[in-house]
């Protein structure tokens, strides 16, 4: 495994150099809401917070890190337009951004990409590749492109700009819940666990760090076991937005998450879809697979919840899903007669 990046480590970062990520993302990307939800506290107990980034423009958490990577390159790489590969939510992020900045963008993505997120990039003007069976085979194709043509790669995780920029959310969960004791995050490049993460602990948090992985997408969950990047078959899930590898030369991400984040958990295909139709049904709220992890452990009770110890934050990372895939999940269950 290669050395991780001198500078790897975003908790170690000075207050200054913080601010000047999270002033070019406000820039772009006011904060997301923070709420308390009822419904969800008398279901599970205790005092509960959702962080709702399924609200954010283009849908996702992504908007964060596409903005902090795309502001910090300077006005001459910009101009020779910018690359990136994506499952879908970084993709969006980065063709709006890109639109925003007047910046030629192509992303590369697999083909079975969700045709909700393919519109999205198409609509923001980026030029949009469909390319092979499986986003390491889409990544390696973006690599290659951008190697090629001499243009910026923006990374969808694997970036200290664009981890800090996914970090950006932690920073407004620690101001409007200042005693937060738990935060769960879903978990796959680990850009936005880690991003948090580490941004929690650069302000002396000692909040539990809870990242949850999808069964069939959980890559950095067994790199972390194993002790080293490590891949996997890609297999189908309804958590496609965490699908793909992390690396085997993973510099940033792998080294944040194993140093950050304190619990790891594994939800299955089923209870992520129960955890979508739950929020719909009962939350009025439009939630992926992907962001639908960390509700998913929550309901399926893998959280205990002791409402004496304090809030507990839950990231709500995406919300792009084809309307019918969800109107499935959702549909009222038959009545037994």
């Amino acid at each position: 495994m290669p050395a991780a990046h001198p500078s790897a480590d975003l908790a170690t970062w000075p207050r200054d150099r913080w601010e000047d990520v999270v002033a070019r993302v406000r820039r772009l990307v006011p904060a997301s809401p923070c709420v308390r939800i009822p419904h969800l506290e008398e279901a599970v107990g205790g005092d509960i917070r959702l962080k709702l980034e399924n609200l954010n423009r283009t849908g996702s958490f992504k908007v964060r890190g596409a903005t902090a990577k795309i502001t910090s390159l300077s006005a001459e790489e910009r101009s020779r337009g910018i690359v990136a590969c994506s499952s879908g939510n970084h993709g969006r992020a980065v063709a709006w951004v890109a639109g925003r900045l007047g910046v030629p963008a192509t992303v590369f993505v697999p083909r079975w990409v969700d045709p909700v997120k393919l519109a999205g990039m198409r609509a923001d003007g980026a030029e949009v590749r469909l390319v092979g069976d499986t986003y390491d085979a889409a990544a390696a194709a973006a690599r290659d492109d951008a190697g090629r043509a001499g243009r910026p790669f923006v990374h969808p995780f694997d970036d200290l700009e664009v981890a800090a920029g996914q970090g950006t959310a932690g920073l407004e969960i620690l101001e409007e819940v200042p005693d937060v004791r738990h935060v769960v995050v879903c978990l796959s490049g680990g850009g936005l666990a880690g991003g948090i993460a580490a941004a929690l602990r650069s302000r002396g948090s000692d909040a539990e760090m809870v990242a949850v992985s999808a069964a069939r997408a959980r890559v950095m969950y067994e790199s972390l076991r194993a002790g080293r990047p490590i891949e996997l078959p890609e297999e189908p899930t309804v958590a496609s937005a965490l699908s793909g590898g992390i690396e085997l030369d993973n510099r940033v991400t792998f080294e944040l998450v194993r140093r950050h984040v304190d619990r790891h958990l594994v939800v299955s295909e089923d209870a992520i879809e129960r955890a979508m139709a739950w929020a719909v049904r009962h939350l009025r709220l439009v939630v992926e697979g992907g962001g639908a992890v960390g509700l998913a452990a929550l309901l399926e009770g893998m959280l205990p919840v002791d409402g004496r110890e304090g809030p507990v934050v839950v990231v709500v990372s995406g919300g792009n899903v084809d309307a019918a895939r969800l109107a499935e999940l959702a549909a009222p269950e038959p009545e037994v007669d």
